[in-house]
């Protein structure tokens, strides 16, 4: 499988570049990003249109800025490309995006690509399903001190999971430093937190009388989301065109 890996200069991109040296046959044939970099085993691009027909890619794996999707999307349509997209912070206009190019080529997109966060939501989903008469539910996300996006896309994603499970009834309240007022039944709540070095930690509360459940997740390293993105891409590389996700690949 050889990829194009748009965000090679990242902390994610230098991750996989790391872990795809260890690989027997999957190969970075380039990579894309906003600055040049002479020091990575392949050919490095600052624009996506430069980078040369005569490149063997299989796959396209974008760990990059949100700010880039329509570039990405564009290469993957003209060259039909397959297309797996890890990057978090994405706008409704950029995930319309990605859902009008899954009409012509596979999109895998996820907002954590670890599969211990997305068994994580299995789980909150089948919690709020039986306790939400009962129970109140918090989120709490806590990132890493150059994280851009607040709340992260993982939080989003339990949150959004949890909602459908409650039939689209419940409504997000982000902190609570604006309101001065009770707790609605029909709210989760949801906070970031931003400091050090974490990886990812996501806590999700079930607050009920005189008893708390929390599922928790942590990430101590960055691989985890480089060898879903890759187990993604292995999944997807022979799939008809579509929108697939992590519940899909489980």
């Amino acid at each position: 499988m050889n990829i194009l890996l748009v965000g090679c200069n990242g902390k994610m991109g230098n991750t996989i570049s790391r872990i795809c040296s260890d690989k027997e046959g999957i190969f970075i044939t380039c990579g894309l990003d906003i600055s040049k970099n002479d020091n990575l085993p392949f050919p490095v691009f600052t624009d996506i249109k430069d980078i040369p027909s005569t490149i063997s890619i299989d796959i396209v794996i974008d760990f990059s800025h949100p700010l880039g999707v329509i570039k990405t999307a564009q290469f993957c349509r003209n060259n039909h490309k397959p297309l797996v997209y890890a990057t978090t912070g994405l706008d409704r206009a950029g995930n319309d995006l990605l859902d009008e190019l899954a009409k012509s080529v596979p999109v895998f997109r996820s907002a954590n690509m670890s599969l211990g966060v997305n068994l994580m939501i299995k789980l909150c989903k089948q919690a709020a399903e039986f306790l939400c008469n009962d129970f109140d539910i918090e989120i709490i996300e806590k990132h890493h001190n150059q994280k851009i996006d607040a709340p992260s896309g993982t939080a989003l994603k339990i949150a959004d999971e949890i909602n459908k499970s409650l039939n689209n009834s419940m409504e997000y309240i982000y902190d609570r430093h604006s309101k001065r007022e009770k707790r609605n039944k029909n709210e989760i709540g949801i906070h970031a937190v931003r400091g050090g070095n974490i990886v990812g930690q996501h806590d999700v509360i079930f607050a009920g009388l005189d008893e708390t459940i929390t599922i928790s997740h942590g990430a101590f390293s960055k691989d985890i989301f480089a060898q879903g993105a890759l187990r993604a891409a292995l999944f997807i590389k022979d799939k008809p065109a579509g929108m697939y996700s992590m519940d899909d690949m489980i």
